[in-house]
C-alpha cells in the first residue's frame, strides 16, 4: 500500500516515466518505514537528493495512514503509521481466517525430498532435505499451489541383487528380515560383508540383479518384500518427525525403469548422446573438468546398465508431461548441484524441459559437530537419524521435568516429543538451507533465544492468559491501539502475509523462524508493558485480548507451516 502511494507520488511530481521505480521502502529504526527512493532518483533528475524528497513529500497522499511525513539525513523518508489505522487493520487481520496470506495464482509444483535408501538406516543427513522440503511444501500449499510430493528413494539397481540374496539365506519370515523394520543398516551390512567376502555370493547377487532389470516375477516379488519393509520403517521416522510423507508419495528410481530405454534412444537419435569407450554419453557445452576436458553425462553404461543420469532425466520428463509441472524443487545436498544443472542442461536440450518451467536446486547444507565436522558418531559412522530424534524427546522431557514438575506425568510425557522434535526442527530451519549449523540439542531445547521451545511457549502462554480470561472467541473486537508496545505487536502481526509470500517465491523457511521470533519477541515486551487480565477498564481488556488471539494465531499458524506443533500447555 505504501509502495504504490509513493509511486502515485512520483508519477504526480516528476512524470509518470518515473511512477514504476522502487521507493525503497525498508523498516526504520528511527519510524515504522523509510523511503530512500530520493537518493536513487537524485542523479537521474539532477537535483540535490533532499529537493527530490520534499518534493515527494509534497504530492504524497498518505494522511489516512500515517503521521505527518518528514525528511531526514540525506534524504530519507520517515513513514510512522497512525495507531488508529494500525487499530483497524489487525481487527481486520483478525477476522481473517487466512491472517493476511494471499491465495497465489496455482502452479503445479512437484517437491523431490527426503530421498532415503531402502534397506538403509536413515542418517542425520537426511534430517534437513526432509525438514525443509516439508516446509516449502506445506507453505507453497498454503499459498494456493498444487503441491506434488515425490520421494525419490533409492529402490533399485545393483545392490538389491545383494539384498535380495541375502533375504533369501535369512529367511523371509526370520528375525533377520523384520530387523528392516527397525534397524536396517544390520541388514545391509550383513549383506554388503557376504557381497566382498564370498565371491559365491557376489556372483549370485550380480546375477539378482540382471534378473531384476528383465523384470523377473519372483525377483520383483522378493523386492517389493525389501521395500514394504522398508516402508514401515521410513513411516516410523516421518511419524515421529511429524512430516508429510506418505507411501503414496515414494517415487522411487524403480518407477522410471521402463522408460530408461527410451531415453537413451531419444537423447541419441536427436544426437545429443553419442558413444564413448562403449558407454552412451552427454557432452554438454560448459561443463569441462581438470585441465579442460569435457565432464560426461553418462546415461548408458559401458555393461549396458543405466545410472543416476539417466533416472534423473526420466523424472524430469515425467513431471513435465505427466505431472504438467510449472515449477519444480529438488531439495537435495549441495555437492549435487553440479550433476542436477547437467541433468537439467540436457533435458533443456531435448525439449522435455521448456523454459516456462522453473526448475530450482534447494540445496542443502550440512549438520555439524562441537567439533565443526560433519555430525558424526564417535566410532566415525553416520549419526542414526532416529537416535538422534530419541535424545532430543530424552532432552525436552528433562527440560519439562524440571520447568513444569506440577503438570500431570502423562501431560509431561505427551509435551516432550512435541518440543523435542519441534527444537530440532527449528534449529534445521532458522538457519539459511545452504548453510552448515552445529547440531546443539541443550541450545535447541533452551526454553528463551531464538528456539522452538521458546516459540512453543510464547504461543502456550497465550493460551494460559486467555484461558484465564474465560475467553471463548473469535467474536471480533475492535482493537485500540494506544502504548507503543501494542503499536510494535500491529505492525508486526501485519507483516505475516507478506513474509509467507517471501518464503514461497524465495524458498527460504529461515525468513519464517526469523519473523516469528520477532513477533515472539514483540508480544514478550507488550505483556510486560500493557497489562491484559488487569486492564484498566473492560474495553482495554477486550481489545488487548483481541491482540492476544490474533498473535497466537499466527504464531500457531507460522510453526505449523514450519511443520512444528503448539503444545496446550508448557
Amino acid at each position: 500500500m505504501l509502495t504504490r502511494r509513493v509511486q502515485a507520488a512520483l508519477g504526480t511530481a516528476f512524470g509518470e516515466e518515473y511512477a514504476d521505480a522502487d521507493p525503497l521502502i525498508r523498516p526504520s529504526q528511527f519510524a515504522d518505514y523509510q523511503a530512500n527512493v530520493a537518493m536513487s532518483l537524485a542523479k537521474r533528475l539532477g537535483r540535490p537528493p533532499r529537493d527530490v524528497a520534499a518534493a515527494l513529500v509534497e504530492h504524497l497522499t498518505v494522511d489516512d495512514v500515517c503521521e505527518p511525513v518528514d525528511v531526514s539525513g540525506p534524504g530519507f523518508l520517515n513513514l510512522r503509521l497512525r495507531d488508529a489505522w494500525l487499530g483497524e487493520a489487525v481487527t481486520d487481520l483478525g477476522a481473517d481466517a487466512r491472517l493476511g496470506v494471499p491465495v497465489e495464482e496455482r502452479q503445479v509444483v512437484p517437491i523431490d525430498y527426503s530421498a532415503p535408501n531402502v534397506a538403509k538406516e536413515m542418517h542425520v543427513g537426511h534430517l534437513r532435505t526432509t525438514v525443509v522440503g516439508d516446509a516449502l511444501a506445506r507453505t507453497l500449499e498454503h499459498l494456493g499451489h498444487d503441491v506434488i510430493r515425490q520421494n525419490h528413494i533409492g529402490d533399485w539397481g545393483t545392490p538389491f541383487g545383494m539384498l535380495i540374496e541375502h533375504l533369501l539365506d535369512v529367511g523371509e519370515q526370520s528375525a533377520d528380515a523384520d530387523r528392516l523394520r527397525t534397524d536396517p543398516n544390520a541388514f545391509y551390512q550383513a549383506s554388503r560383508a557376504k557381497f566382498e567376502g564370498y565371491p559365491a555370493f557376489a556372483d549370485r547377487a550380480r546375477s539378482r540383479g540382471v534378473s531384476q532389470q528383465a523384470g523377473d516375477a519372483d525377483t520383483l516379488r522378493l523386492w517389493q518384500e525389501l521395500v514394504d519393509l522398508s516402508k514401515a520403517y521410513f513411516n516410523r521416522i516421518y511419524g515421529m518427525l511429524g512430516v508429510g510423507l506418505r507411501d503414496e508419495h515414494l517415487a522411487g528410481e524403480s518407477t522410471y525403469n521402463d522408460d530408461l530405454a527410451a531415453v537413451c534412444d531419444e537423447l541419441e537419435q536427436a544426437g545429443i548422446a553419442t558413444m564413448s569407450e562403449g558407454a552412451l554419453c552427454v557432452f554438454l557445452e560448459g561443463f569441462t573438468g581438470r585441465e579442460g576436458k569435457p565432464v560426461p553425462l553418462i546415461i548408458r553404461k559401458s555393461d549396458g546398465g543405466y545410472g543416476y543420469g539417466t533416472t534423473d532425466l526420466a523424472t524430469v520428463r515425467h513431471r513435465v508431461r505427466d505431472l504438467h509441472a510449472d515449477r519444480m524443487l529438488y531439495v537435495i545436498g549441495a555437492p549435487q548441484s553440479l550433476h542436477l544443472r547437467m541433468v537439467w542442461a540436457t533435458a533443456r536440450l531435448a525439449g522435455w524441459l521448456p523454459e516456462s518451467v522453473e526448475v530450482v536446486h534447494v540445496q542443502i547444507g550440512n549438520v555439524l559437530g562441537p567439533d565443526r565436522k560433519i555430525l558424526k558418531t564417535r566410532s566415525g559412522a553416520p549419526l542414526r537419524l532416529m537416535a538422534l530424534l530419541e535424545e532430543a524427546v530424552d532432552t525436552a522431557r528433562a527440560v519439562v521435568d524440571e520447568a513444569r514438575p506440577d503438570l500431570p506425568e502423562e501431560v509431561r510425557a505427551e509435551i516432550a516429543p512435541q518440543v523435542g522434535i519441534g527444537a530440532v526442527k527449528y534449529a534445521d530451519l532458522s538457519v539459511a538451507h545452504d548453510s552448515e549449523y552445529t547440531f546443539d540439542l541443550e541450545r535447541m531445547v533452551a526454553l528463551t533465544g531464538n528456539t522452538g521451545p521458546y516459540l512453543q511457549y510464547a504461543a502456550a502462554r497465550i493460551r494460559s492468559i486467555l484461558r484465564s480470561a474465560g475467553d471463548t472467541g473469535p467474536e471480533p473486537v475492535p482493537v485500540a491501539v494506544t502504548e507503543p508496545a501494542e503499536h510494535d505487536l500491529v505492525l508486526a502481526l501485519l507483516g505475516f502475509g507478506d513474509v509467507v509470500v517471501q518464503v514461497g517465491g524465495a524458498l527460504e523457511p529461515h525468513r519464517l523462524c526469523g519473523y516469528l521470533f520477532d513477533l515472539a519477541q514483540a508480544y514478550s515486551v507488550f505483556y510486560e508493558s500493557c497489562p491484559v487480565l488487569k486492564a484498566p477498564d473492560a474495553e482495554t481488556r477486550a481489545s488487548r485480548l483481541a491482540l492476544c488471539r490474533t498473535t497466537l494465531a499466527v504464531l500457531v499458524t507460522g510453526l505449523d507451516l514450519l511443520g512444528i506443533s503448539s503444545p496446550d500447555r508448557m
